[in-house]
């Protein structure tokens, strides 16, 4: 009895923790977004008692996820509605604090999980705002009008150019390892050194003094563009602004599309949208996902695709499968493979992807190509097990064969079910597969897939728009196996429950290695080698134990370090 209302407790804790990643700005509790014709202002001015759980305060403009989410919200809605904004600007409504970066309180108290989560969405978040600035040319600036430390010099860092104000007091700084005894854990040491091109010398000073770097010395080491005296640090902000937007392509006599709220039933074992159905199988740790294809004739042109608006299928599916992967990734923790299916008409997807690149010069028709690079970046960078099924009536064509090649593993149906009066199922290629969607790495899928083998996918891109069979499929590299539908059963079952006796930690870490093979670039290094050394971190007792920084932050004991180097 006592057991059974543990347990019942555990399950109210957990739906009564649930977090949602929906919101608008008239909902922000720590954002204000002010637009400006061309420009726009995105100010932080943190509700100190808003933080997302109980036990801390959100003090000095540092956040946790709940800030996050607002902020993600509003670079989405800056890229869908206002097409006539051409530069953002990052700043802060409180006087001499910037941001002091994310809240320590909150990081000592959550559980390691959340808080490798809340690092992964941060970083996301933060890649949106420079895939904003390059693929959109909507670019964020970041007015520093006061101190900025840890993740708040970061967030700084994912704009384009920075301006610093100059008041002696001032700095920018990442005291993560001299205070904290872990690292900058939302791309700072990447960005700092690869992005902005700091000397390695001088980015080991800074990142090892606490109180940063402020003045000439901070401009001179590349740690900022510019420094203004705060008499005439408004006006240059502008000024800088108005010089970038000259720069812009962006229309600004476009208007833009609602992103409405989505529509979802979520209940114990399902979550239902209009166009993907989620169910779970909680004993064997399974999601499956299938998604639908159009269900009528979709627009041909950018006017009617803004007039259909957020309803638009291709958009509609990218925000749906977009929620999805947050909402699992972050709530539904033990669920640890996710089978992706699909359901619908293979031509409709074709010709969708059709009109998507023919119009893709179109902001609105950008933006949703740019929205679903993002979605499926989000989905390599997941910490699960990626398996699709292809059978018949799927749909697997350009946009949605991408979920195929970003699997771990794939299975084709070799011909058609007993009884069935589907046709067998067929994959096909639109021009969207070979260079629209890339991954992390800079390469397609395919190319990933075919590392230093070129020519067999220009085998596939050469036969662009033609269907190809399961043995198509296989004999071309496409799928992973093709069971008949006597094996079909027994080998699909026998893979995802061989998935499940493994060591969840093993298998993330391996998929993570094994997803991204050629070049490392910037967002590679930021998800791989940044997350796994700051993911070990996170768990050592120097950094999380009873006597570690973490726990003794604001305490004014001193952390006693195991000075063993591992």
């Amino acid at each position: 009895f006592l057991h059974s209302d543990c347990c019942n407790l555990l399950k109210i804790v957990n739906v009564s923790q649930m977090i949602n990643f929906n919101t608008h700005p008239e909902k922000y509790q720590h954002w204000s977004l002010e637009i400006n014709g061309q420009l726009a202002s995105l100010k932080l001015n943190v509700n100190e008692e808003g933080g997302l759980y109980p036990g801390y305060k959100l003090k000095l403009n540092s956040y946790d996820l709940g800030v996050d989410i607002e902020l993600y919200d509003a670079v989405q809605r800056l890229r869908f509605e206002h097409p006539e904004v051409r530069v953002v600007v990052l700043t802060s409504s409180m006087d001499k604090v910037f941001c002091s970066g994310a809240n320590i309180n909150m990081l000592g108290l959550l559980s390691h999980a959340h808080k490798v989560n809340f690092c992964k969405f941060t970083n996301e978040t933060r890649n949106s705002i420079e895939d904003s600035t390059r693929y959109s040319g909507q670019t964020y600036i970041a007015a520093i009008n006061g101190t900025a430390a840890g993740g708040g010099y970061e967030l700084a860092l994912a704009s384009e150019y920075i301006l610093l104000v100059d008041d002696g007091s001032s700095a920018v700084s990442l005291p993560e390892v001299p205070m904290l005894a872990v690292l900058p854990g939302t791309g700072g040491l990447t960005r700092i050194v690869d992005k902005r091109k700091v000397r390695r010398d001088h980015a080991d000073f800074f990142c090892t003094i606490a109180e940063g770097l402020r003045g000439k010395r901070a401009e001179q080491w590349k740690l900022i563009d510019e420094l203004v005296p705060r008499s005439k640090f408004s006006e240059t902000v502008e000024k800088r602004a108005l010089e970038i937007s000259e720069r812009s392509s962006r229309p600004v006599d476009e208007k833009g599309i609602e992103l409405t709220d989505l529509i979802r039933e979520l209940d114990e074992d399902s979550i239902t949208y209009d166009n993907i159905s989620v169910s779970f199988d909680r004993q064997s740790g399974v999601v499956y996902l299938t998604i639908k294809g159009p269900s009528g004739d979709l627009p041909a042109d950018p006017k009617s695709i803004a007039d259909l608006g957020d309803k638009y299928w291709p958009l509609a599916v990218a925000r749906e499968l977009d929620d999805a992967i947050i909402h699992l990734s972050f709530n539904e923790l033990e669920l640890g493979t996710w089978v992706f299916r699909s359901i619908g008409g293979i031509d409709r997807v074709a010709e969708a992807d059709e009109v998507l690149i023919k119009h893709k010069e179109h902001w609105l028709v950008n933006e949703i190509i740019q929205y679903l690079k993002r979605v499926l970046k989000r989905l390599d960078v997941v910490s699960r097990s990626l398996v699709t099924l292809v059978e018949p009536g799927s749909c697997f064509a350009g946009s949605l064969l991408e979920l195929v090649f970003a699997a771990d593993r794939s299975y084709m149906l070799d011909g058609i079910f007993q009884d069935s009066s589907e046709p067998p199922a067929v994959l096909r290629t639109t021009e969207i597969n070979f260079g629209n969607l890339p991954m992390c790495n800079g390469l397609t899928r395919l190319q990933t897939r075919f590392l230093n083998q070129p020519e067999e996918v220009k085998k596939i891109h050469d036969q662009t728009g033609k269907d190809f069979s399961a043995a198509e499929a296989f004999e071309s590299g496409m799928v992973t196996f093709i069971p008949d539908d006597i094996d079909w059963e027994e080998e699909v079952r026998i893979a995802i429950e061989e998935r499940a006796s493994f060591s969840p930690d093993a298998l993330t870490g391996m998929e993570a290695s094994l997803r991204f093979a050629g070049p490392e670039t910037l967002e590679t290094k930021i998800f791989g080698r940044l997350s796994a050394w700051q993911n070990w971190i996170f768990q050592r007792p120097n950094a999380a134990g009873e006597n570690g920084a973490l726990k003794l932050y604001g305490t004014g004991k001193v952390a006693d370090y195991n000075k063993e180097r591992v």
